[in-house]
């Protein structure tokens, strides 16, 4: 009898994961779209790919951090240029080497300590890097928010209503993330997406023709990576800022889940599975992982610790992955509504790289200092660029570089 009853509870306690892992993966479900949905990508190939990285972390790290992984909007602007300059195929091979970057810096933690990446990577250097990422991103969302391509060369919508679209979109994704309770507080993107539709439905935007000719079941449509050294020398140095990022991410979910997985299971150890989810990732034609807050503040919310539910919701991604209908449907959202989310995505990226460099309480007016940032800014978003033969480096890239060799080159005050 007490047998029955275990198995009975045993069996209950998964189910009940199982509708918990679902729920993980409607909060991540708008961030972890849109990356794909901006950048030419293909959404459910992300979706399986988020699903396949989770389950390779958890195995890394033990199944003891319960994260989810998808789709990084730090590479949203190096993917854009890359599908337009290389194509799909040589843009994975620079977004599989970002995945070996990690790979790299966690052998790098377990062989000097975490210690050596605060002293190669200081705010001073991922601050501005983080900053110039949102920065450089701001003319595509106004344009689409104004009804136009993100490079602003093509009308493909009327100016008055794909503002009045775009603007409600990025309204609701305020108002929810500000007064939401509960989970709603935890899908404003979601929220935002869903008004903007309606309203681009009532507009006459929306063409439902690649829904109906779409099967119900299809396998995502995966690409494989072509050897592409000048996409690599592009995409690499942008590794860098998400890379700390992932330090911030760790720290967070200890902090909500009483534990310090810089510890145990180490920080060496969740930086591989977050390189390898990327690589993986991008030899199947997804967009590079990250740790998703969103995932982290509803584990939060619900109290729920089990790594296994992000398991489950990682078998869910996976499973969605092959519903054709699904990819069609996502891919029906006009550029207004992506525009007027964008708005406010870009710049909380910005507003995120401000805040390192804030909290870091470094003397932003110190000469040395100065200097840095100054000069990372500048380069970034002013559009310098560097080549030598096929070698190039330009935007985001040079000013990961040139910031992480100003900070070693240059003498520290005295004081």
């Amino acid at each position: 009898m007490s047998q029955n009853t275990s198995t009975s509870t045993e069996y209950n306690f998964r189910v009940k994961d199982c509708f918990l892992g679902a729920q993980m993966l409607f909060v991540a479900f708008g961030a972890l779209v849109l990356v794909p949905l901006l950048t030419g990508l293909n959404p459910n190939v992300a979706l399986f790919t988020a699903g396949l990285g989770t389950i390779v972390f958890q195995v890394v790290t033990k199944g003891k951090v319960p994260v989810f992984l998808a789709s990084s909007f730090a590479f949203i602007a190096p993917i854009i240029y890359g599908v337009k300059t290389w194509g799909i195929p040589g843009t994975m091979c620079g977004l599989a080497a970002a995945g070996v970057v990690y790979i790299l810096l966690s052998f790098l933690v377990r062989w000097q300590g975490s210690d050596i990446i605060k002293r190669v990577l200081p705010p001073v250097v991922t601050g501005p890097v983080i900053m110039v990422i949102g920065l450089i991103l701001a003319p595509v969302a106004v344009h689409m928010t104004m009804g136009k391509t993100g490079d602003g060369a093509v009308v493909l919508f009327p100016q008055a209503k794909a503002m009045t679209v775009g603007l409600c979109a990025l309204a609701t994704t305020i108002l929810v993330s500000i007064l939401g309770k509960g989970l709603l507080k935890l899908i404003p993107i979601l929220c935002g997406i869903a008004v903007g539709y309606v309203l681009a439905l009532f507009f006459g935007f929306v063409d439902f023709s690649p829904v109906a000719n779409a099967p119900w079941f299809a396998v995502p449509d995966f690409v494989m990576p072509e050897w592409n050294l000048e996409a690599i020398f592009y995409v690499v140095p942008i590794a860098i800022a998400p890379a700390i990022e992932h330090f911030g991410d760790v720290v967070a979910i200890g902090g909500v889940t009483g534990k310090d997985y810089l510890k145990e299971p180490g920080v060496q150890n969740t930086m591989l599975g977050d390189g390898l989810a990327t690589s993986l990732a991008s030899f199947l034609g997804g967009p590079p992982n990250t740790t998703y807050s969103e995932v982290t503040g509803a584990v939060a919310l619900t109290r729920m610790f089990n790594p296994a539910i992000m398991t489950w919701a990682a078998i869910a991604a996976m499973l969605l992955a092959f519903v054709g209908k699904l990819g069609a449907l996502l891919q029906t959202i006009p550029v207004p509504v992506m525009g007027g989310i964008m708005l406010l995505l870009f710049g909380a990226i910005m507003v995120v790289g401000l805040n390192t460099l804030v909290k870091s309480g470094d003397d932003l007016m110190e000469a040395r200092n100065l200097s840095i940032v100054a000069l990372i800014l500048i380069f970034g978003i002013g559009g310098m660029s560097f080549s030598a033969g096929q070698f190039q480096l330009q935007g985001i890239g040079l000013a990961g570089i040139l910031g992480v060799a100003l900070n070693l080159i240059l003498p520290r005050s005295r004081e």
